[in-house]
């Protein structure tokens, strides 16, 4: 949503479009992940985007970095800095922190905000859940393409990421995609679900659309 502001200064979020086509030189995976994912599968945009969010290994981290030569790349620590900035720039060639996950990038300091980068753990050729390591998946199935060549995240994955907050765009982004979902990717969700949010209040619903 273009001039969305927050206390952190002005978002200006490209489209999936443009952010394919920035991505589009690199040779190392990434995905167009958040409420975005969403919409790329189901081939429709759903719901306003505040910010358009890029999952990407971090095992690729500096080629990630290199394409991002000359912008504002900022580092979010939250946690460290409790009410104030919560960032660090991310300086070229500098190897993230381990618990780095979430990047906020701008093209220049006076410019709005236009991409979050979101970082994925992998080890060898498996996806890893950085919230629960025992939900794992081959990296090779973790994303798709649309029609039109856009990479983003499988949205079972996606939704798994957002049944911690159950805010409501993650309850309306979840009530969208569950028509959409085969049998496959709700049996993996309930699975997923299963061990890292047990009683969570979409395990019934999935269970409903399995009978």
């Amino acid at each position: 949503m273009a001039n969305d502001t927050n206390q952190f200064g002005v978002w200006q979020a490209w489209q999936p479009h443009e952010v394919a086509t920035f991505f589009s030189t690199l040779a190392v995976p990434w995905w167009i992940s958040g409420g975005w994912a969403i919409d790329l599968f189901i081939g429709v945009q759903t719901r306003d985007h505040d910010d358009i969010d890029v999952q990407f290994l971090r095992r690729d981290q500096q080629e990630i970095r290199a394409l991002l030569d000359g912008w504002d790349v900022q580092e979010a620590h939250p946690t460290e800095q409790p009410g104030g900035w919560p960032f660090r720039e991310w300086e070229p060639g500098a190897p993230l922190r381990d618990d780095v996950h979430d990047i906020w990038c701008r093209l220049e300091k006076t410019a709005p905000w236009t991409i979050q980068l979101m970082v994925a753990d992998s080890r060898d050729d498996q996806w890893l859940f950085r919230r629960d390591a025992r939900v794992f998946r081959p990296l090779a199935t973790i994303g798709y393409r649309t029609s039109d060549g856009i990479p983003y995240l499988a949205p079972e994955i996606q939704l798994l990421y957002k049944s911690r907050g159950l805010r409501s765009k993650d309850e309306a982004d979840f009530d969208s995609t569950l028509p959409y979902l085969d049998q496959e990717r709700r049996q993996w969700l309930a699975q997923a679900l299963t061990i890292v949010h047990p009683g969570h209040p979409w395990l019934a619903q999935l269970e409903t659309c399995q009978q």
